[in-house]
């Protein structure tokens, strides 16, 4: 039986944020340890990271308005930066983007540096244009995110609604990386969580190599479209 090599692990604190490069044939597993927890991720492609997710075509590619296990994210080159090879919440939303340092004062009230220090409250827009500077990235990158572990359901009239208590306490989702992918991540309340306290949840974040390839691969050819986009995948690594 193929083993797994464990790679690192660490915790990333409610409000934290944190980039680094998902490496072709790698596994990131991220758990959600108190239970309602937030992560909004964007992916590009570090080496050309004017690639980067496309998340209306990784939509309307696999025909879902939600993300979960055997779904692709597709980037705007036709390729997969990334797919969901396991999944315990079952619901991830592509929709609700992130707030900016307005949005959140209005909504949770003021929280400033000066009184709460390394409390003070964070917003997914700063937070993760921090980590995009990192990468000689700027405004103009930031495009959609999409906010793991938390669901958003669409009516027939197109009114989304928000679903408080979602994940569970241990709740987790694997993305296996069929390329390097640049993650960018932060763990902050989704915008649309009807609750006015500032209190987003720590994520465990843990790394390790893919050691049965083909099977991860496997997992995600759920549909003509991950096929296609798989093998343009394959022919990029070439």
């Amino acid at each position: 039986m193929k083993t797994e090599t464990f790679l690192r692990e660490e915790i990333l604190p409610g409000g934290g944020h944190l980039s680094f490069v998902l490496k072709r044939g790698q596994i990131l597993r991220m758990t959600d340890i108190d239970g309602g927890a937030n992560v909004s991720l964007l992916m590009l492609n570090p080496h050309h990271k004017s690639e980067r997710l496309n998340l209306p075509d990784t939509l309307k590619g696999q025909h879902t308005a939600r993300l979960t296990a055997g779904h692709c994210f597709y980037s705007d080159m036709g390729r997969v930066l990334a797919g969901i090879i396991a999944d315990t919440s079952g619901w991830h939303d592509p929709f609700g983007g992130v707030l900016n340092a307005q949005e959140v004062a209005e909504k949770y009230g003021q929280g400033r540096y000066q009184e709460r220090r390394n409390g003070f409250y964070r917003n997914g827009t700063d937070n993760l244009l921090v980590e995009m500077g990192k990468w000689d990235l700027n405004l103009e990158d930031l495009l959609m995110v999409v906010n793991f572990f938390s669901k958003v359901t669409v009516d027939d009239n197109g009114q989304f609604s928000f679903h408080s208590g979602h994940s569970q306490p241990g709740s987790y989702i694997e993305l296996f990386a069929p390329m390097d992918t640049l993650v960018v991540m932060t763990a902050l309340q989704h915008p649309m969580d009807p609750s006015r306290e500032y209190a987003p949840r720590p994520v465990q974040l843990s790394w390790r190599q893919a050691e049965d390839q083909d099977a991860a691969i496997n997992a995600l050819r759920t549909r003509p479209e991950n096929e296609r986009a798989l093998i343009n995948t394959q022919l990029f690594a070439l």
